[in-house]
């Protein structure tokens, strides 16, 4: 296929400063887990979208110097010469693929909580850091020596940047980090020359982008990701006012050679990596729309998780942006633009906007991808997003059961050679997955489906069975395959059984009328009367999509959950706040640290797991060693949806396995099982077991992963630092 003639415009190259890029796609500075301590993760996961086509791979926030220290979050580092060395390695395979490298240069002043330095950070002004309040994180307020300092800090972490390869220099003005805490009013209380009015406000901005396109702007290029609006109202930077007022002030100074412009802030950036469940694509771009025609021919980056080469073309002929930034779109299909390129759109696999890949840095972990099972796994087990090792052993497959994991399983097989045939009971490709998208605001995750069914269809060595019914042992075991995988997903419990106490609620019976169960939901159960009850064990989207769901149908409703949070999950999906806005919109009660005691036909009777009182008194046979109460709340209930808790659908892999016996006259070699089948899931480890499992499916034992490769300091190696070494200089001269 040849590109589409109006995408050209799309591989232009542009100049940045003293660099060139050789299209207009940039990966933008994202979170992945890798930092520096996992080098050959960090180059290899940067290094996959250089080879896939992105003009510019930027690495996560790189922290500058130990007094801004965000573990045990792994961010990356330009501390000393290690840093150098392990990032200078992404930054040699940026290049061997055409691609520019680019740094995030990143100082939090009162948020950084340096669990790992113990250093005290400096701040504009000494408050309490509001993303962290209940830590005690205070900044030092800095004096003009202090700032000269800081300024230095930067100035060094750019110059080790430099040795260590990167073309870009990207001064973090985003995220309430330091340049912000000074130019914000709610941050900065100053009142010499750094406070007060918006030109004092803004000087240290100017001054730090002046410093290092002083000292390294003739090699690299100095850009910053600023953040035009925090959202905050007047109290914040507004687009209209002070956030277009500064991208005019520094325009001028003729220091800054690329604007990458976002919005939101650090407390609440699920605004900036905005899900798609309350943020669609090119959510920024009304915000955002004004910098180009500010900053006049200075390339300007904007944002959006864009996956549609329509919609990036028509952001650029229409004045928005220079160049099209992808963080999301980027880890779900690192070679988006070489798709594109090439004129392959159906290829695309494009972002659902789960925040899955989020979630999973949030809590601590490494990056992880619903679409793309390879993200982070390239450099630790080897894998490709679009090359497969053909098998030497090719056989016939049996896929039983079409949704994620299914899908996923069969569509590697057969990129790998085997003869597949996929069996789905139902008439379409989807499992559960079908229902999911069904709910509110979750249609953008039918890209799960939809990339997969057009990936199998091209695939002449895969056959998609539908509307097969559910297949017995005896059809599995007559049906002829050499191997067989069962991928029969899960099924939510109609009694209550929930993680706490893992126990059935009283009453709670999804054969009875007034109890549901969510694929009871979606299947057209009724939903008596107008009271409804949402009890929510899960703590993802299920529960929450349902309860918004029932308000949308005129119903009274109610959500209950066992967990300290509406939709817990949403926490680390960034979701949260914008759950609690939609509960206060559509008036759905809500009761938290809450379960139930028992439902009836026409009431549920709740209680708070913290009831019993806080001391012990001495142990009682059969009696809790608290102070126990019986207060209840009952509430006059029509009908309770159950979110409580899954269970495999694994009777038919259980049946295979124990008539294992009759394998070999059938000429069965083994039966393996994925997905839910093998434990319910998120979807993304889900569509990752049955991804692995094909990768390794001529391993000794493919149903048990193969070991990978870790990175970590190995005892009596090297040191960077080493104990004695003399601190960076940093400080000015008195």
């Amino acid at each position: 296929m040849s590109r589409d003639p109006s995408h050209d415009i799309l591989f232009d190259t542009i100049e940045i400063g003293p660099k060139r890029m050789k299209n207009r796609f940039w990966q933008t500075t994202h979170c992945m887990g890798a930092g520096s301590e996992r080098p050959g993760t960090q180059a290899h996961f940067r290094g996959m979208k250089a080879e896939g086509g992105w003009g510019t791979v930027c690495t996560e926030y790189c922290s500058v110097h130990p007094e801004s220290d965000e573990y045990p979050w792994t961010s990356a580092r330009l501390w000393d010469e290690g840093d150098v060395i392990n990032l200078g390695y992404l930054c040699d395979i940026a290049h061997s693929h055409g691609a520019l490298a680019g740094v995030q240069l990143w100082y939090s002043g009162i948020h950084a909580i340096n669990m790992e330095s113990r250093e005290v950070p400096r701040g504009a002004t000494q408050l309490s850091s509001n993303v962290w309040s209940s830590r005690t994180v205070y900044a030092a307020e800095m004096d003009e020596h202090d700032i000269q300092a800081v300024i230095n800090m930067y100035v060094e972490g750019a110059k080790r940047a430099e040795a260590a390869g990167f073309d870009i220099l990207e001064v973090s003005g985003g995220d309430s980090t330091l340049p912000v805490q000074f130019l914000e009013r709610r941050y900065n209380k100053r009142s010499d020359k750094y406070g007060g009015s918006f030109e004092n406000r803004a000087r240290f901005y100017l001054e730090l982008m002046t410093a290092l396109k002083q000292a390294c702007g003739d090699s690299c290029a100095v850009t910053t990701r600023f953040e035009v609006d925090t959202l905050m109202g007047a109290d914040g930077i507004q687009a209209t006012d002070e956030g277009i007022r500064f991208v005019e002030l520094l325009s001028k100074e003729g220091v800054c050679d690329l604007w990458a412009v976002k919005i939101g802030d650090y407390e609440e950036w699920g605004e900036d990596a905005g899900p798609s469940r309350f943020r669609k694509s090119g959510w920024m771009t009304p915000f955002v729309k004004q910098v180009k025609g500010v900053v006049g021919d200075t390339p300007v980056v904007v944002n959006g998780r864009f996956t549609s080469p329509d919609d990036m073309v028509a952001l650029i002929t229409g004045g928005v942006a220079d160049i099209i930034g992808g963080a999301r779109p980027s880890i779900a299909d690192p070679f988006l633009p070489k798709k594109i390129e090439e004129g392959r759109l159906d290829d695309i696999r494009e972002c659902i906007g789960c925040n899955m890949c989020v979630s999973k840095f949030v809590q601590i972990g490494q990056l992880q991808c619903t679409q793309n099972a390879t993200a982070m796994e390239e450099y630790r087990r080897g894998w490709h997003p679009e090359k497969f090792d053909k098998t030497e052993s090719p056989c016939s497959v049996l896929v039983v059961g079409g949704g994620p994991a299914g899908m996923e399983c069969a569509r590697v097989l057969g990129e790998r050679g085997y003869d597949v045939h996929l069996r789905e009971a139902e008439d379409a490709l989807g499992g559960h997955w079908k229902d999911v998208v069904r709910m509110p605001r979750l249609e953008e995750w039918a890209r799960v489906i939809t990339y997969r069914e057009a990936q199998l269809a091209k695939l002449k060595s895969v056959e998609v069975h539908l509307g097969v019914g559910e297949m017995s042992a005896d059809h599995v075991l007559s049906y002829g395959a050499d191997k067989v995988v069962i991928a029969t997903g899960a099924r939510w419990l109609g009694d209550g059984m929930s993680p706490l106490g893992h126990a059935p609620i009283p009453g709670a019976d999804a054969a009875a009328p007034y109890c549901l169960t969510p694929e009871q939901v979606m299947a057209g159960k009724e939903v008596p009367g107008g009271r409804v009850v949402v009890v929510d064990g899960d703590g993802h989207f299920t529960a929450i999509a349902l309860a918004e769901m029932m308000a949308d149908q005129g119903k009274e409703v109610t959500y209950v959950t066992c967990m300290a949070e509406v939709s817990e999950y949403g926490a680390f999906t960034l979701d949260l706040f914008n759950n609690k806005r939609m509960l206060q919109e559509k008036n759905i009660a809500h009761h938290r640290d809450t379960w139930v005691e028992s439902i009836t036909a026409d009431s549920i009777t709740l209680y708070n797991i913290y009831r019993q009182g806080p001391d012990l008194h001495d142990p009682v046979a059969g009696e809790s060693p608290r102070n126990q109460s019986t207060k209840t709340l009952e509430l006059p209930c029509d009908a309770a949806i159950l979110v409580t808790s899954r269970a495999s659908n694994d009777a038919l892999y259980r049946e295979l396995k124990a008539r294992r016996g009759e394998w070999a006259a059938q000429e069965i070699q083994d039966i393996y099982r994925i997905g839910d089948c093998h434990a319910p899931r998120q979807a993304l480890n889900a569509i990752f077991d049955g991804h692995r499992l094909a990768r390794e499916f001529d391993s000794p034992h493919p149903q048990y992963p193969l070991p990978w490769i870790r990175e970590r300091q190995i005892w009596q190696a090297e040191t960077y630092p080493k104990l004695g070494d003399a601190r960076p200089n940093i400080e000015p001269e008195p």
